[in-house]
């Protein structure tokens, strides 16, 4: 095997898909879907190979999953070593994982770790301790936002209709709010004069009309809002929030699925804001591709002194041995190669190169982001913000051909490039990447 983990752009051999893609598109039936995603045939550093030899950049980090990158040496000898030992029973892994992630997670005070395979499942994880801790029913969630697709998760989803669509009725006692989007202000307001209204809309309207606050167990958020576009809220949001969670004894749960482990520059992004979480919920980048997920809960949360009852959920496979090691190697990994140092420092030079280059494209519409979690609003036209899904699909296109693997979300009918890169990016691949991103943006621009 070749190690490539050091290039510093991709290596386009022949127009993707290649012979070999194009065989096993057919063979398979996956023709129609287009070719948008790399078809791994070996993934070192922030690189992905095809069958065919085309490389490309993995801009998205495997959907916020590979921060350390992909095939990293340690992780691979710690999977290998474990998997010669035993793949399935209790560790003394996953007893030193419970250690390392009650360290490194937000709170000064004993936590208890609910162990799963998928983000989806610790947003259900995190539904039931809050309502079987506080006894209350409802479960406050926000708008566009996305926690997964077990029916807890879809419940406190709205990224879009066709996630609950044919599936109702979904989980009762769900009610959801406004989320700051500033860029495009559901209340036609501008920030700071705003006051808020998105947060206020939940205390001054809700708690006072049709939602009682001593009947909600938790209110449950993305520090940044992920496949809605990545907005980022206001420095004051997060930190009011947990003033009104505390005003009405309500938990705080937040989900640092895809924001977790460095990627916004803290090991999570609540850090950002100084807000210290009753509930934290875990996943995607925890093991590196590993299936492991966690919800982090405080502990005196999981006992009723009054019957002496616990709380406790959880799975088969939850904290399997070849997840814990996976989950210890890759938070060393994080310490050690001061990845979260990187990702504030390269996020930082990444989201400034993107604000320059919008002040020369009209159909950058807003670059916003906080670490190297950045997202790019697409629209036709900045004057008039009307979405720019097309736009954003073709630049997209057009970069993959070039060897830029990058995906575009968004909720509300818009469209965003996400930008999220390993967090071992450094500085010559960012700008090989951000040409590339540059000149497809311009191709579809011009065309349009």
């Amino acid at each position: 095997m070749v190690d490539f983990r050091n290039l510093t752009a991709p290596e386009i051999v022949v127009d993707p898909p290649g012979p070999k893609v194009r065989e096993f598109m057919k063979l398979s039936g996956l023709r129609r879907l287009g070719y948008a995603q790399p078809l791994m045939d070996e993934a070192q550093g922030i690189f992905i190979r095809d069958p065919d030899g085309n490389t490309f950049i993995d801009f998205i980090s495997g959907r916020c999953v590979a921060n350390i990158g992909y095939s990293h040496p340690r992780l691979v000898k710690a999977l290998q070593t474990q998997a010669a030992k035993g793949t399935h029973g209790l560790t003394e892994h996953r007893l030193k994982l419970n250690g390392k992630i009650s360290e490194i997670t937000p709170g000064d005070f004993k936590k208890r770790i609910f162990y799963a395979q998928s983000g989806s499942t610790t947003n259900d994880f995190g539904i039931k301790t809050a309502r079987w801790s506080t006894k209350r029913p409802y479960i406050v969630a926000f708008a566009g936002a996305y926690h997964g697709t077990t029916y807890g998760a879809l419940s406190v989803s709205s990224y879009r209709p066709e996630m609950v669509k044919g599936f109702n009725p979904n989980l009762p006692g769900i009610y959801h709010m406004p989320y700051p989007y500033c860029y495009r202000c559901p209340f036609k307001l501008e920030h700071p004069d705003c006051g808020l209204a998105c947060l206020w809309y939940l205390e001054d309207y809700a708690f006072t009309s049709y939602l009682p606050p001593e009947e909600v167990a938790a209110v449950v958020f993305e520090p940044v809002a992920g496949d809605a576009g990545w907005h980022v809220p206001p420095d004051e949001w997060l930190p009011t929030l947990r003033e009104i969670c505390d005003e009405h004894g309500i938990l705080l749960i937040a989900e640092e699925v895809q924001t977790g482990f460095g990627r916004t520059g803290k090991w999570f992004a609540v850090e950002n804001w100084d807000v210290e979480p009753d509930i934290i919920l875990l996943g995607k980048a925890i093991a590196c591709g590993v299936p492991n997920a966690a919800c982090v809960v405080r502990e005196d949360l999981c006992e009723r002194e009054e019957t002496g009852e616990s709380f406790w959920t959880g799975g088969t496979f939850s904290g399997s041995p070849l997840s814990s090691v996976a989950a210890l190697t890759n938070i060393e990994v994080i310490e050690e190669e001061k990845l979260v140092d990187n990702s504030s420092k390269m996020g930082a030079y990444i989201k400034g190169r993107l604000t320059e280059m919008m002040e020369d494209h009209r159909i950058m519409g807003d670059v916003r982001g906080v670490g190297l979690l950045i997202g790019v609003e697409i629209v036709k036209d900045k004057k008039t913000k009307k979405p720019g899904v097309e736009e954003a699909e073709k630049i997209c296109a057009e970069a993959f051909q070039k060897g830029l693997y990058l995906v575009n979300m968004g909720a509300f009918g818009t469209r965003a490039l996400r930008v999220a890169p390993p967090l071992i990016i450094n500085r010559e691949q960012a700008d090989s990447s951000l040409e590339i991103l540059e000149s497809s943006i311009s191709k579809v621009e011009n065309k349009t």
